[in-house]
């Protein structure tokens, strides 16, 4: 053994190495929920309960700040009640999955994941958008497309890739451990 490698007991700065696919814990919410608002930073959906009328007089930083609040609600939500995974050395890629049957609307998950804190939180038209028209119109379609599968079927609700991590795989390599592992329970 080298007198390097056996006299450093301190952690090392580097990055974990890269481990495949693994289910991220409650631990490392914030961490995916960070991934995730990278990824949809500019994405119409993501920030349609952020940039409403009535924020125009938030700074920049103050919507930032509630679009990865918003984030570490729905992470935390789908680690306690559905399948949150992750890939990369740094949380690189994040997918959330509800399984068939399952949502995170019940109020134990919505307590614990914090996402009835969002009510205090979101601008009044924010939690008009949210809880009025997106919610309402994800479940509609959801049913709407799933039809008679609708309670049977896995949902991916997020996939998202950090902008510096793009194009390596890592998404595919989530959508791909989970369909593999589907089709091995049918």
């Amino acid at each position: 053994m080298s007198e390097a490698s056996s006299s450093s007991s301190a952690p090392s700065n580097e990055p974990v190495p890269f481990q495949g696919v693994r289910e991220i814990p409650i631990a490392e919410s914030d961490e995916a929920a960070e991934c995730l608002a990278l990824a949809f930073a500019v994405d119409e959906v993501a920030m349609y309960f952020v940039e409403t009328n009535d924020t125009e007089n938030w700074t920049a930083q103050e919507k930032w700040d509630m679009h990865v609040r918003i984030m570490r609600s729905i992470v935390k939500a789908h680690i306690l009640k559905g399948l949150a995974l992750t890939i990369g050395p740094n949380h690189d890629c994040v997918a959330l999955w509800m399984p068939p049957g399952k949502n995170m609307d019940d109020k134990l998950t919505m307590f614990r994941s914090k996402m009835w804190m969002l009510n205090r939180k979101l601008s009044v038209e924010g939690q008009d958008r949210f809880k009025k028209e997106f919610l309402p119109l994800l479940h509609r379609t959801k049913e709407e497309v799933l039809g008679n599968l609708d309670n049977d079927s896995w949902y991916l609700v997020y996939i998202g890739t950090k902008p510096e991590s793009r194009g390596k795989g890592y998404a595919r390599r989530l959508i791909e451990h989970v369909t593999t592992q589907v089709s091995g329970m049918l």
